[in-house]
């Protein structure tokens, strides 16, 4: 379970130009649910997915997953939770466009506790998970937006993590690829995996169960 209460982030502190992103934000995301965030763009959706996905820190509050408090820890533990806990996919994709499919997926797994030997096995079964292991040996650049986004949505549940967390992941597809990409994560949600999706189309969010909506750094209001 995830929870944040009264998390505020503040860029630049003590400096002309500080900002506050986040406001006191409280919320609570059971395990196995799927969570649209939504907003208008500077609403702070994109920096509380920086804090749930462990890559910012807060200056206040607390943030818990599965009741580890998350704050001020080591890189080392940082990159740990990160590791085990949480996959992340991008709106770019953020894959390496030389490499393989099969070579993307297999690096989250070299900062992992995996043998060796079953790398590559995993990283096959994560591709296959998502329709894509017949285009293991493809390089990434010879890919259509919607494979490249299947390959992401692979490397990030390669370490089999607890929570998939998602930044804008349909926001460079047309309807039809985005829908596919909406399946793929119905169907990371129904074998119990905890999906979080920041996005601005609510055509997306209202194929989630809950809709948490943020403005100005503030949570308006969460709907079922």
């Amino acid at each position: 379970m995830i929870t944040l209460e009264n998390v505020h982030k503040i860029y630049n502190p003590k400096k002309a130009n500080e900002f506050e992103a986040l406001k006191g934000v409280s919320l609570t995301i059971e395990d196995g649910e799927m969570v649209a965030i939504i907003g208008k763009s500077g609403a702070g959706k994109s920096t509380l997915l920086h804090i749930l996905a462990c890559i910012d820190s807060y200056e206040s509050g607390e943030y818990k997953i599965d009741d580890t408090l998350v704050k001020n820890l080591s890189e080392k533990q940082y990159a740990q939770i990160r590791n085990e806990k949480i996959g992340m996919v991008m709106q770019d994709f953020a894959l390496v466009d030389d490499f393989t499919c099969l070579e993307n997926v297999l690096l989250p797994l070299d900062f992992a506790k995996h043998k060796k030997s079953n790398r590559k096995e995993l990283a096959l079964a994560a591709l296959k998970s998502v329709s894509m292991d017949s285009m293991a040996k493809k390089p990434v650049n010879k890919l259509s937006g919607g494979q490249k986004q299947r390959v992401a949505i692979a490397r990030a549940i390669v370490n089999q993590p607890s929570m998939v967390l998602a930044d804008e992941p349909t926001g460079a597809l047309d309807s039809k690829t985005a829908e596919e990409i909406m399946h793929v994560f119905k169907e990371l949600n129904h074998q119990g995996k905890t999906v979080v999706i920041v996005t601005h189309d609510m055509g997306v969010a209202k194929q989630c169960d809950r809709l948490i909506e943020i403005s100005d750094g503030k949570i308006l209001e969460t709907a079922s």
